[in-house]
């Protein structure tokens, strides 16, 4: 634009002096037009500039206007995502206390099971003793039936035996009596001499002599170990089994350490099973099965244990006594016996 005006100022300097030529001025025109032409050309590229960058601010409206937007759904989110954090603490602090809960119900869970376990320990322990009890009851069934099975005739000689001793034993009673009969009428004769003589050598009183009198006599009375058995065997064969308990009892009192001792336990266990005190019965075969449990009585305890068991109702302790009886002695009679019973009575 400078350029034109300075180029239209030159020409009319020219014309104003005159000193210019003809084809001076056709010059300098066509100069002039062709500044215009450019002049226009500069106008419309800066038109078109113009128009360029009010495009270029429309566009970055709209994207300012976007990102306005932007920031308003990125608010949003914040504020959602807020909410979700207050929403996720909330769920942490509740199953921080479900947890918590939890753990508190498994530590009394723990501890209720640890009771039960304790309580179960006692149980069996109770049990253990019961067993203990009763294995000093049972005795040597497996050797009498062992007996009567194979060897018939020898208890037939046993049982004349057995009467013959009984008979000898009622003999030496009745002769024992008449001594004793005698004696106390040779005392009674002999009170005022024994007196006198007491009285000169200071000895104790009669009533002494009377007692060493009577403690000779009833040793003499005193049957053999073989007798005491029998005879207590042969009361349980009748059915008095007060006659028979009394009589196992003070043999095993006697005689602890006898071979027979574990068939007179036993035979104790068999008089409280016979009267159905099943009770009793357990503890004295489980005395057996403890105090003789090499003996070939244990596994008749333990069959007549778990009878006992079953009888009076506790299946559970019946079928414990069955399984022992099975596992230790597989391949006996009684285990056999305690299969069938197991399955008929549902064990």
């Amino acid at each position: 634009m400078k350029l034109v005006v300075s180029t239209t100022l030159a020409l009319f300097s020219i014309i104003f002096y005159g000193c210019a030529l003809r084809e001076d001025i056709y010059s300098l025109d066509n100069r002039l037009v062709a500044l215009e032409k450019r002049n226009i050309v500069l106008e419309n590229q800066s038109l078109g500039q113009n128009q360029s960058n009010l495009e270029l601010k429309k566009r970055i409206l709209k994207l300012e206007n976007r990102i306005l937007k932007l920031e308003k759904q990125n608010l949003k989110l914040e504020k959602q995502n807020l909410k979700l954090e207050k929403q996720n603490l909330a769920s942490k602090k509740e199953l921080a206390r479900i947890k918590s809960s939890a753990e508190d119900s498994n530590k009394a869970h723990k501890e209720k099971e640890q009771n039960l376990r304790n309580q179960s320990a006692k149980l069996h322990v109770i049990l253990e003793g019961l067993r203990e009890e009763i294995q000093l009851i049972n005795g040597k069934l497996e050797e009498a039936d062992y007996v009567l099975k194979q060897k018939v005739e020898v208890f037939e000689d046993v049982d004349k035996e057995k009467n013959s001793r009984l008979n000898q034993l009622w003999n030496r009673l009745n002769k024992l009596g008449k001594r004793l009969d005698k004696l106390e009428n040779s005392i009674d004769s002999n009170k005022d001499i024994i007196a006198r003589l007491e009285q000169y050598l200071k000895f104790e009183s009669s009533e002494k002599t009377d007692l060493t009198i009577k403690k000779d006599t009833e040793a003499e009375k005193e049957p053999s170990e073989k007798e005491l058995y029998l005879l207590a065997k042969m009361a349980f064969d009748q059915g008095d089994f007060k006659t028979a308990r009394e009589g196992f009892g003070k043999f095993l009192t006697k005689y602890p350490k006898s071979e027979r001792a574990d068939n007179a336990q036993y035979w104790i266990g068999e008089i409280y099973y016979r009267e159905k005190w099943y009770e009793k019965a357990i503890l004295e075969y489980q005395k057996v099965i403890e105090n003789y449990p090499k003996g070939n009585k244990v596994p008749d305890s333990l069959l007549k244990q778990g009878f006992a068991f079953n009888n009076i109702g506790d299946k559970a302790n019946a079928r414990l006594v069955f399984k022992e009886l099975i596992e230790k002695y597989p391949k006996s009679e009684q285990t056999k016996v305690a299969k069938e019973k197991s399955k008929k009575v549902g064990l």
